[in-house]
């Protein structure tokens, strides 16, 4: 059987790039059951609402992720949204608690993708924007938007 190579998209958390303003990413790795592995090879997943933790014991946790349960599972099949922990090395871990120990700061996963054949997490330091900052960028997507059109419109004039 060929080794898969490249990376494909299995879920994104749009909600976050609007919420918060993304400071730092990291990609790590993800410890899944088969059936979770499964149900994600049919692009069933959905981050929205999850966040990321960092427990006491300096292990890192997604929670409240919703990955399906696997269609043609057995009575071994997984929980859907249960604690699933993600695999960093010890400095990337210790340079997380102390980024998100200034006031404000949180981690939330960005996407969830194949790469290479295995299952990974982009997490991102990020802080909350106010309802002032959000009416901002929306803003600025808009006028942004219009110059591209106001471009196109141009070019194709001329």
């Amino acid at each position: 059987m060929a080794k898969e190579t490249g990376t494909s998209m299995i879920a994104q958390n749009r909600r976050a790039r609007h919420d918060y303003q993304i400071e730092d990413r990291y990609e790590a790795g993800i410890a899944l059951t088969g059936t979770e592995v499964k149900s994600l090879r049919e692009g069933r997943a959905s981050l929205a609402e999850s966040f990321v933790s960092i427990d006491r014991r300096h292990e890192v946790w997604l929670e409240n992720a919703n990955i399906p349960e696997y269609l043609n599972g057995t009575w071994n099949n997984h929980a859907p949204k249960r604690k699933r922990k993600l695999l960093l090395h010890a400095k990337q871990i210790i340079r997380l608690e102390r980024q998100i120990q200034a006031k404000g700061y949180t981690i939330v996963p960005l996407s969830l993708y194949f790469k290479d054949g295995r299952v990974k997490v982009e997490i991102a330091v990020a802080r909350g924007k106010r309802e002032y900052d959000k009416r901002q960028s929306l803003r600025e997507e808009q006028d942004r938007r219009e110059a591209q059109r106001a471009m196109r419109y141009r070019n194709r004039r001329g």
